[in-house]
């Protein structure tokens, strides 16, 4: 066991997530005082620093080293704990995950029902977030999972499912571009009545991206940080945007939006993932989340329709 003392890692913890004693400690419902004596305490049987505490708050070298050993010992007796529950047929347990947007309408329609349906005793808790912020929550143990759109390679993460999900163009019905057979350019596309979404998410990202590589720029029409206000641009015939097939099939089948292939490797290329800290063990209900997810979401059970279309021609 460890010779450290668990409250004052706690307090440790919970004042790097909130940002500042009085608010961690308005968390934990102790008092100020009394949580910033647990780390003083800490810092002298260490006889070392662990925070910064002007003119910002922040760690030092030796608080990094703590907070990460009190995050792994955290994440290994949850993964134990979750050993046990497994001989009990997972009638007990939790699972934390970071989605973005365009994931929730595939995750809270069939799969999440069944899977909480099948386990009764798990409970599932959902964090919004857009890329970056989904990334940073798998990173430092906020969350078990992350679903991903397009996430850059980072060694700290692995991945248990790729899928091809390509960002294609999006378009009303009545376009001049749903008519297009070939794929369109950057530079066609920015001849439009353009929305695109914020850099925190992946689609964002990826237009960017293959935007700095055609050395193209784009002056949107609109830009927002929300799915649905994309969705509604296109629907409403303001313009066009850019988003995975998968995020509009209703709409494609109910023949009110069409989707367009860009000409641009990167975007052709776009990955949807699932990801935890490679560090850290999988609880047995985060495991089964997974293995559930892979055959029962859109995104992750096959590849995006016009990729398998595609490979059924060759």
């Amino acid at each position: 066991m460890t010779p450290f003392k668990s409250r004052a890692l706690e307090y440790l913890d919970a004042v790097v997530r909130y940002g500042s004693l009085r608010r961690a400690a308005s968390h934990l419902e102790v008092n100020p005082s009394a949580l910033s004596r647990q780390l003083r305490a800490l810092e002298e049987e260490l006889d070392s620093v662990l925070l910064v505490r002007s003119p910002q708050l922040g760690l030092t070298p030796a608080g990094e080293l703590m907070l990460r050993h009190y995050r792994d010992r955290r994440a290994a007796e949850r993964a134990t704990l979750s050993q046990l529950q497994a001989m009990q047929n997972l009638e007990h347990g939790e699972v934390h995950i970071a989605v973005g947007e365009g994931f929730i309408a595939d995750l809270v329609s069939a799969p999440l029902q069944n899977f909480l349906a099948t386990y009764p005793g798990l409970e599932i808790e959902v964090h919004m977030a857009g890329l970056t912020d989904a990334m940073a929550l798998v990173e430092d143990g906020s969350v078990d999972l992350a679903l991903l759109y397009a996430p850059p390679d980072d060694h700290r993460l692995v991945s248990h499912v790729d899928r091809c999900q390509p960002l294609d163009l999006i378009v009303p019905a009545e376009h001049a571009l749903a008519r297009a057979t070939a794929p369109l350019t950057l530079a066609e596309i920015g001849a439009h009545s353009l929305a695109l979404i914020d850099g925190q998410t992946g689609m964002g990202q990826l237009v960017d991206m293959a935007l700095r590589t055609a050395k193209l720029s784009y002056r949107p029409r609109m830009k927002t940080n929300s799915v649905s206000v994309l969705k509604n641009f296109v629907r409403s015939g303001l313009g066009v945007t850019f988003m995975p097939e998968l995020s509009v099939l209703e709409e494609i089948h109910e023949g009110s939006i069409v989707t367009c292939e860009v000409d641009a490797e990167v975007l052709c290329q776009a990955q949807a993932r699932i990801v935890s800290q490679v560090e850290r063990p999988l609880t047995v209900a985060a495991q089964a989340f997974i293995e559930h997810l892979r055959y029962s979401m859109r995104f992750f059970s096959a590849d995006a329709p016009r990729v398998l279309d595609a490979r059924m021609l060759l």
